[in-house]
């Protein structure tokens, strides 16, 4: 049998501010070909390039990255801001929709960090654009220096920061074999309200939503707030994420 091949969305993009490209981080790339085993095959996050049909036709599962940009805030019904921009609205038009086709086909889907607020939008739910707004929440964005620039050293940025707590029997408690973890953050937007079957499998001690799991999915369809991405190749926690999304594959490939 050949190796599962899973589609990983592109973001916009613009080299010199002046070249539109899609851009996905190398890091998602290899967390899917060395831990998951199986074919990274990027695609792009605009539903006049990509054709859904056409993609999951082609692929056995999907994973929904990080990104810099927010999701539009129209999407669950608020006005946006410009201090939230920026804004990727073709990957939101082409991410929600993919987000309900994979969960009701049974095609394996991971959203981490921008990709779980777009799963959780997708079933309904809503987003906060300022986590670390709302009372008695934690910074949750990349560590920055005194000037305001970003971390250089990216052992700090994406060091685990804070504690997940699962729910106990969970889908992440069973993969993972354990109910408390530590994670990395550098997210600014979160869940706000869960959507109608999104069900929240693991908080941040501060009450942010971590973990979710899309209720009654016949295939894998899990997200996560943290960058799982970063170091799956020696975090156990990550490494078992991507472990058991690799497994829902070759299940998914056997059986389509």
């Amino acid at each position: 049998m050949s190796k599962p091949v899973v589609g990983v969305i592109g973001n916009a993009y613009r080299i010199e501010n002046r070249f539109a490209t899609q851009m996905v981080g190398e890091r998602n790339l290899r967390a899917v070909a060395e831990v998951a085993g199986a074919l990274p095959l990027m695609f792009a996050g605009a539903p006049d390039i990509t054709d859904i049909g056409a993609l999951l036709d082609v692929v056995d599962g999907v994973v929904l990255t990080g990104a810099r940009a927010n999701v539009h805030p129209t999407r669950f019904g608020t006005e946006p801001d410009l201090r939230h921009e920026p804004y990727d609205i073709h990957r939101d038009e082409l991410a929600l929709t993919l987000s309900e086709v994979c969960v009701a086909r049974g095609i394996p889907l991971f959203g981490i960090c921008r990709g779980l607020q777009e799963m959780n939008v997708a079933f309904g739910g809503s987003l906060h654009p300022e986590i670390r707004d709302l009372p008695g929440r934690l910074n949750h964005r990349m560590p920055r220096l005194e000037n305001g620039e970003i971390h250089p050293d990216p052992n700090v940025v994406f060091a685990d920061r804070h504690e997940v707590s699962l729910i106990p029997g969970g889908a992440f408690a069973r993969i993972l074999g354990c109910e408390t973890i530590r994670v990395n953050s550098l997210h600014g937007q979160g869940v706000l309200e869960p959507g109608e079957r999104v069900i929240v499998e693991g908080l941040a001690e501060d009450g942010t939503i971590e973990a979710i799991r899309i209720a009654d999915a016949p295939g894998f369809a899990l997200g996560v707030q943290w960058h799982a991405e970063y170091d799956p190749q020696r975090n156990p926690i990550n490494r078992k994420l991507f472990q058991a999304f690799g497994e829902a594959l070759v299940e998914r490939q056997r059986t389509a």
